[in-house]
């Protein structure tokens, strides 16, 4: 339920920053807290904080009279920059997309990492996914396409700009998608390897990525994008810009520190809880995390009722089911399934005596 609830609280945080309007620095006119890349810093900086708790642990272990934890093994603290990268980009992406598009189309849209983890692991992890698997992936874009269709429809009812801007943002999470699976292949296929602490990896992680952004808001206040930029000078990111707003209106200030508390519980609460629950019960609360995003969504007026949204979240359900194997125990329930996976446990258990008398005759 915490993690759950601190996944949503970010979500709804960085949406209620974003509507935050306010005047900037020398004067200038009212106008929307869009600074996407000042909120991926707060976001990393929410992530840095787990490495602080991770240190607490390992300082309170230390002082028992029988440490529990084992002894940090040591590694490249390097081998985190690629993915780390990734983050970056996809943080910086998502965060420009929310600003375009709903918090629930936003959220469910988060669902085509499925479809790009499953054929990126195919193609460099030389995995072999089942034809469950590729059906979930199927189903997974068929709910993406009634997502998109909802927003569209919802976006052509309103001015021909809401709708170019929906439509934009729902391609640019997509594509941030892209990244996060790309993310998630490195992570497997360098980082996992190493043993390394899943709080001390999220925190490296986020070193890299506070450190890097950072300093990457410097040529971004520099750099001109006219339209694109939803700031008065009409620069990348306008980080003096966002401060001055902050200053004048501290609720703003309230939802940026919302978010990165928020952050940082979830990344603590996901990493404490994931040896506590099993796949379904995340499944589950994944599932509820949309919903409540949607419903507080509605009931905020960030956005109007479709009903192509709740068939688009049944299918992409449905989709994660398929992809993660839920239905299995439900067949395995089926009697005719029952006897036939009888039959096999009985064949393998035939085999293997079979094969031990083999091994032991002389």
């Amino acid at each position: 339920m915490h993690l759950k609830c601190s996944d949503t609280s970010q979500n709804q945080t960085a949406k209620w920053a974003d509507g935050f309007s306010a005047k900037g620095c020398h004067g200038s006119q009212t106008h929307l807290f869009n600074h996407p890349f000042l909120q991926a810093v707060g976001m990393f900086l929410g992530e840095v904080s787990c490495l602080a708790v991770f240190y607490i642990i390992v300082c309170h272990d230390r002082r028992k009279p029988e440490p529990q934890m084992a002894s940090a093994r040591k590694f490249n603290s390097f081998i985190f920059l690629p993915p780390a990268l990734c983050d970056m980009t996809a943080t910086s992406i998502m965060y420009i997309a929310l600003n375009l598009t709903s918090a629930s189309s936003f959220q469910m849209l988060r669902g085509a990492v499925i479809i790009f983890t499953g054929l990126l692991s195919v193609a460099f992890l030389g995995r072999h996914l089942t034809a469950s698997q590729w059906v979930g992936i199927f189903f997974t874009i068929c709910g993406l396409v009634v997502v998109g269709l909802a927003d569209f429809v919802s976006g052509n009812n309103d001015q021909g700009s809401k709708l170019s801007h929906v439509i934009t943002g729902d391609l640019l999470i997509i594509i941030a998608q892209i990244i996060v699976a790309i993310q998630m292949v490195l992570e497997e296929k360098f980082v996992y390897k190493h043993d390394v602490h899943p709080l001390r990896a999220v925190g490296t992680e986020g070193m890299f990525g506070f450190i890097i952004l950072t300093l990457l808001l410097i040529p971004m206040y520099y750099i001109p994008v006219g339209q694109f930029s939803g700031n008065p000078r009409g620069v990348l990111e306008d980080a003096l810009d966002a401060f001055c707003q902050i200053g004048l209106k501290p609720l703003i200030f309230v939802a940026l520190l919302g978010n990165i508390l928020s952050i940082a519980f979830f990344n603590f609460a996901g990493i404490s809880v994931t040896k506590e629950i099993s796949a379904t019960t995340r499944m589950v609360l994944d599932s509820l995390r949309t919903l409540v995003i949607w419903i507080v969504s509605l009931a905020v007026g960030w956005e109007q009722f479709h009903g192509l949204q709740i068939l688009g979240f049944l299918i992409l359900l449905a989709g994660a089911a398929l992809y993660n194997g839920f239905h299995k125990p439900v067949l395995a329930k089926l009697p005719w399934r029952k006897e036939r996976m009888e039959e096999e446990y009985e064949r393998e258990r035939l085999l293997t005596e079979n094969k031990d008398s083999i091994n032991v005759s002389p």
